[in-house]
């Protein structure tokens, strides 16, 4: 990860995710273009989910909490190539993780075309302190009841409620 995250490149994406052009992320924040973007679930053996509060520095969704590991996609990077990377960066650990299912998601903030994927591991992670504050794992119960009560990250809530549609997304 660069000193300077808003340097780093991205692609944008056009409407069926294709790359179409490649920009600073700080350019892809201010003009909210299309990226790809990573969402891992990461479960440990009892089943519950890693869930983490993001530094208040995050140039999207500071300081809320999230059920996902991930993030957007450098400039030519696939998804699993991303979506290791990021797991590797934020918690510390190398795991494969298992691609699940693509997800768009929109709103004021951002547009992604992202893919949501598993991974297992019981921990301990070195959290990087650029992203995140804390974290902790959650029964989903326990999940639901504290997205009631305190702000989460929009996006990666959507990818957990398609993922427990799903068959097999009851961990």
């Amino acid at each position: 990860m660069s000193r300077d995250p808003g340097a780093e490149l991205v692609d944008v994406l056009d409407d069926h995710g294709r790359p179409v052009a490649t920009v600073t992320r700080r350019e892809m924040r201010a003009r909210r273009l299309p990226h790809g973007s990573t969402y891992v679930l990461v479960f440990n053996r009892r089943g519950e989910l890693f869930v983490h509060l993001r530094s208040p520095d995050k140039d999207v969704y500071p300081g809320r909490w999230d059920v996902a590991v991930g993030g957007v996609l450098a400039a030519g990077e696939s998804f699993d190539e991303g979506a290791r990377r990021e797991v590797r960066e934020e918690l510390g650990v190398e795991i494969e993780p298992e691609p699940l299912f693509p997800l768009r998601w929109a709103d004021e903030h951002t547009v992604v075309h992202g893919m949501v994927y598993r991974a297992r591991h019981d921990g301990p992670f070195r959290l990087q302190p650029e992203e995140i504050v804390r974290g902790e794992f959650l029964a989903l119960e326990a999940v639901a009841a504290r997205a009631a009560r305190e702000p989460f990250c929009p996006d990666g809530l959507a990818a957990l409620v398609e993922y427990r549609r799903r068959p097999g997304g009851r961990e």
